[in-house]
């Protein structure tokens, strides 16, 4: 017996078809897409008139927040960062049950843990007017 290898023909796979593919996607997706250009953003912003204010407002209660995450409670500081001590601060400026505005500033460098801490006991307490600002770093 006589094995003989036959010549085979190399394999290869022809490419034309699939551009064809491509291409006929690409016609599709260029055709069918539209562009719109937004010219601008759809806000709501407050409103304001140039009344005077009444002088029965309440004092805002300003907590700032140092870059060691030490806090102050309108500009005497705390002991020390717990949340415990936050909390019972903030407790004994709450007069009759009314809670005034809050305003907590923190500058560039604060820990952000510290800025979430506060916001947490503000929350708890039952704060509903809450503002929050910041202020550079000391140079």
């Amino acid at each position: 017996m006589r094995f003989q290898r036959r010549n085979r023909e190399e394999v290869s796979v022809n490419l034309t078809p699939l551009i064809d593919v491509v291409f006929l996607l690409l016609i599709f997706f260029m055709v069918s897409t539209t562009f719109t250009k937004e010219t601008h953003l759809e806000i709501d912003l407050p409103e304001t008139t140039a009344e005077p204010v009444s002088g029965d407002l309440p004092k805002a209660i300003e907590i700032i927040i140092d870059e060691e995450g030490q806090y102050s409670v309108n500009g005497l500081p705390l002991i020390n960062t717990q949340e415990k001590t936050l909390r019972q601060a903030m407790l004994k400026l709450i007069v009759d049950d009314k809670k005034p505005p809050l305003v907590i500033t923190a500058d560039a460098k604060t820990p952000h843990q510290s800025v979430v801490t506060a916001m947490d006991v503000s929350g708890r307490l039952g704060f509903e007017k809450l503002s929050i600002t910041t202020k550079q770093a000391a140079e």
